[in-house]
């Protein structure tokens, strides 16, 4: 069990976590914990009429106001949309935020995805979760974190990797009583529906959430799902604390 009960997903764009992971957040937040959503940029690219301060500006809005619904606190790192780097700068932005926020657990982009971005943040935080209770890296005003949270990683779009060769989730979660939260919080992101349809041909934003959610709940005979791989590597926690949280709504698969 954690000590404290903080969740955190940390995801390169807006709507990205709202996507993947909140009917899980929206769970745990029924549960008492504390939910933390945040994204490396404030999807500064994410528009083909309105220039990079001012979609930012309006992401930004929208990301908070999407946390809201959980009761939770929105971050942004403020990296650049197609720019995010693994670099000293970012690093320590990054140990800022965990130490800021101190979670005990957190989610996070698949290492393989269609985006790069994607996969630097998943690079990235799975340093910075490891790092952020080192004592001799130093970060203004934040204390070193005591212990290294439990890591999970969110389902690729499509749920598939850049060769197109599925890559399956070890937990699912039921999210099915869940799932109109989690669609309000995809809602709060109305800037994104015109930009995916113009950039991507992608309309119907929310049944394309909608379209992942039931085929991850069909793996466990649920109406949605959502889908995660825990980092189980040295000196990460071993335990599945999802399971321990949320009971029979987890599935191993």
């Amino acid at each position: 069990m954690a000590k404290e009960k903080i969740a955190l997903a940390l995801c390169s764009h807006p709507d990205d976590a709202e996507f993947t992971c909140t009917g899980t957040l929206a769970l745990l937040g029924q549960k008492g914990w504390k939910i933390h959503i945040a994204t490396m940029t404030p999807g500064d690219c994410g528009s083909a009429e309105l220039g990079p301060e001012e979609i930012s500006a309006v992401r930004r809005k929208e990301g908070a106001n999407s946390a809201a619904v959980l009761k939770g606190a929105y971050h942004c790192l403020e990296s650049r949309d197609c720019f995010i780097a693994i670099d000293k700068p970012t690093i320590l932005k990054a140990v800022e935020l965990m130490r800021k926020v101190r979670p005990s657990l957190v989610f996070t982009h698949s290492p393989s995805d269609y985006f790069l971005d994607h996969e630097v943040t998943s690079t990235l935080v799975r340093h910075v979760v490891f790092i952020a209770s080192v004592p001799n890296i130093k970060t203004k005003g934040f204390e070193p974190t005591n212990a290294t949270p439990h890591l999970y990683y969110v389902d690729a779009l499509e749920g598939k990797d850049i060769f197109g060769k599925p890559i399956e989730p070890s937990i699912v979660v039921d999210i099915s009583s869940v799932i109109k939260t989690k669609e309000k919080m995809l809602c709060c992101h109305a800037s994104q529906r015109g930009w995916l349809l113009k950039q991507h041909g992608i309309d119907e934003y929310v049944h394309l959430m909608q379209a992942s959610g039931e085929n991850r709940g069909k793996m466990i005979g649920s109406g949605f799902g959502e889908g995660f791989r825990q980092h189980l590597g040295h000196a990460y926690p071993q335990d599945n604390i999802l399971a321990s949280e949320l009971g029979e709504l987890v599935h191993q698969v």
